[in-house]
C-alpha cells in the first residue's frame, strides 16, 4: 500500500512531463503549416520552434526559487495553467507575433515542470525507488512525445489549417493535470526545511514508507538543516565546496542537449523528408521514433536503480556516437540525380527550367550539386532549392538513416534523457536545491535553444552530412566527460550523496 501510494503521487506529478513532451514534439507536425501560414524564413521558423525554450529559461529561473518559497505543488499547478493557455492561444493565433508569445507562455510551463517535478518526486521517494520514480517524469515526457506524433499523423489531413488542431488538442491533458495535482500532498522535505511543519510531514512520510521510515527520514532532514546556518544563496553555487557538484551538473546539462536530441524531436519529419521520404512516410517514421523513445525509457526505469546511473550514461553516450556516425555515413554516401520524374515535383517554374537542361546528370554529393546550380540560379532561387527541392533528388540508404535515428533515440532514452534529471535531483544539497536546479535548468534550456534555432539553417547551409558529423563528435566528448567526472549515486540517501560530493 505504501509503495503504491508513492507511485500514485509520483505518477500524477510526472504528468507534467507528458505535457512537456507533447508540447515539445507536437510542433514537428505543424512546421510546414505554420511556415506557409506565417510566410516564415529559415530563421523565423527556427525562432518560432525554439522560442518555447526562451520561455523555458524564464520558467527555469523563476521555478526553483518560487518552489522554495511557495512549495513544489503550487508551482506545478501554475505550470498546468500555463500549458492550457499556451495550447489554446497558439491554436488560435493569426499573427506571427501572437503565435510566438503563445509558444513562450508554454515554454514557461515547460521550464517549471521539467525542474520541479523531478525535485518533488525525489523528495517523496525512498532511496531504493528514487531513480525509478524520478524517471517516471522522463517516461511521461517520451509518452507525450509519442502521443504528439500519433496525434499529428491523424490530424494532418484535416481540411483547412490542421496545424491549429495539432497545437490546440494539448489543452485537454493540461486541464486534467491541473485538477489531478490537487490530489497530491506537499513535499515533506519542503514542509520541514521551509515551514518546520514536522507533524504534517511525518503523516505524509508514514503514508510513503511507514512509521520507522518517517522517523528516520525526519531525523536525516533535521540533521542536514542543523549543518546550515542560513538558506542558500546564488553565490554559494560557485564556492569551492560546490565545485565538483557544479562541474557534474553543468557538464551533464550541456551534453544532454548539445548532442542534438531536440533537433531530432522537433524536426523528425523534416529529417526523414531530407532522406527522400514522402510526407506520409516521414510522419509514420516520426511515430516509430516516439515509440522507440518510449520503450527504451521503460528499459532505463528498469535498470537505473539496478545497474546504476553512470553505467547507463557510458553505454548510452557511446551508442549515441555510433548512431550519429551511421547517419553521417548515410548522408555522405548519398548521390543526387536529376531525372524527369523528380523535376516534375519542383513547383517553381524558373528552377524547373534550369533543372530540365541538366536532365540525366548525377552528382556524388550535395556540395557538387549546389556548385553546379549556383551560377544558374538567383540567390533566392538557390535558397528555395536548398530548402524545399533538394530532397526530391537524393538517392540514399533511407533504411540506414532510420536505423541510425532509432538507435540514437534509444541510446538517449536509456542514458542522458532520464539519468540527467535523476542526478540533478540527487546531487544538490537541500538548502540550495531550488536555486541550483534553476541555474542548471536555465543553462540546459539555453543549449537546447541554440541547437533548435540553428538546426534548419544547418540543414540548408551545411547539409545533413556535416550536421550529423558535428553531433557525433559532441557525443564522443560527452562519453569522455561521463568517464572522467560523473559519480554513482545509486542506493544512497540524498544526505549521503551530499556528504560524498561536498567532501570532494
Amino acid at each position: 500500500m505504501q509503495k503504491s501510494y508513492t507511485i500514485f503521487v509520483s505518477f500524477i506529478v510526472a504528468l507534467g512531463g507528458f505535457l512537456l513532451g507533447f508540447d515539445s514534439a507536437v510542433i514537428s507536425g505543424a512546421v510546414n503549416g505554420i511556415t506557409v501560414y506565417f510566410s516564415m524564413s529559415d530563421w523565423e521558423l527556427g525562432f518560432s520552434v525554439g522560442c518555447v525554450i526562451f520561455g523555458a529559461m524564464a520558467g527555469n529561473i523563476l521555478a526553483g526559487p518560487m518552489s522554495d518559497r511557495f512549495g513544489r505543488k503550487k508551482i506545478l499547478i501554475v505550470t498546468a495553467m500555463l500549458f492550457t493557455i499556451s495550447a489554446l492561444w497558439s491554436a488560435l493565433a493569426t499573427t506571427y507575433i501572437t503565435f510566438v508569445v503563445a509558444r513562450i507562455i508554454g515554454g514557461i510551463g515547460i521550464g517549471g515542470a521539467i525542474l520541479i517535478a523531478p525535485i518533488y518526486i525525489a523528495e517523496v521517494s525512498p532511496p531504493k525507488l528514487r531513480g525509478s520514480l524520478v524517471s517516471l517524469n522522463q517516461l511521461n515526457i517520451v509518452l507525450g512525445i509519442s502521443v504528439a506524433y500519433f496525434s499529428n499523423y491523424f490530424l494532418k489531413d484535416l481540411e483547412g489549417e490542421s496545424w491549429r488542431w495539432m497545437l490546440g488538442v494539448e489543452a485537454i491533458p493540461a486541464v486534467i493535470y491541473f485538477f489531478a495535482l490537487f490530489a497530491v500532498p506537499r513535499s515533506p522535505r519542503w514542509l520541514i526545511q521551509r515551514l518546520n511543519l514536522v507533524d504534517i510531514a511525518e503523516k505524509i512520510l508514514i503514508k510513503i514508507g511507514g512509521k520507522h521510515y518517517a522517523l528516520e527520514t525526519i531525523e536525516e532532514i533535521l540533521r542536514g538543516i542543523a549543518k546550515k546556518e542560513v538558506k542558500g544563496k546564488f553565490s554559494d553555487l560557485f564556492s569551492n565546496k560546490m565545485r565538483t557538484i557544479m562541474v557534474i551538473a553543468l557538464g551533464i546539462a550541456f551534453f544532454q542537449q548539445i548532442t542534438g536530441i531536440n533537433a531530432i524531436f522537433y524536426y523528425a519529419p523534416t529529417i526523414f523528408e531530407q532522406a527522400g521520404g514522402s510526407t506520409d512516410a516521414s510522419f509514420l517514421q516520426a511515430i516509430v521514433v516516439g515509440l522507440t523513445n518510449l520503450v527504451f525509457t521503460l528499459v532505463a526505469i528498469r535498470l537505473i536503480d539496478k545497474l546504476g546511473r553512470k553505467p547507463l550514461l557510458i553505454i548510452g553516450t557511446a551508442t549515441m556516437a555510433i548512431a550519429l556516425s551511421m547517419a553521417t555515413i548515410a548522408f555522405n554516401n548519398a548521390t543526387y540525380s536529376i531525372k524527369d520524374k523528380t523535376i516534375d515535383k519542383v513547383t517553381n517554374t524558373e528552377i524547373k527550367t534550369v533543372l530540365t537542361a541538366l536532365t540525366g546528370e548525377s552528382f556524388g554529393s550535395q556540395k557538387e550539386l549546389f556548385a553546379k546550380l549556383k551560377p544558374l540560379l538567383s540567390e533566392e532561387q538557390m535558397f528555395q532549392f536548398k530548402r524545399n527541392e533538394v530532397k526530391n533528388f537524393i538517392s540514399i540508404n533511407a533504411t540506414l538513416v532510420l536505423v541510425a535515428i532509432l538507435l540514437y533515440v534509444a541510446a538517449f532514452a536509456i542514458s542522458l534523457g532520464p539519468v540527467m534529471w535523476t542526478l540533478l535531483s540527487e546531487i544538490f544539497p537541500g538548502y540550495i536545491k531550488g536555486i541550483a536546479i534553476s541555474v542548471v535548468g536555465f543553462f540546459n534550456s539555453l543549449v537546447s535553444y541554440t541547437v533548435t534555432q540553428f538546426f534548419p539553417w544547418e540543414l540548408t547551409n551545411l547539409g545533413p552530412t556535416l550536421t550529423f558529423a558535428i553531433y557525433a563528435l559532441l557525443a564522443v566528448l560527452s562519453l569522455l566527460f561521463v568517464l572522467k567526472f560523473v559519480i554513482e549515486t545509486k542506493g544512497k540517501t540524498l544526505e549521503e550523496v551530499e556528504e560524498l560530493l561536498i567532501r570532494h
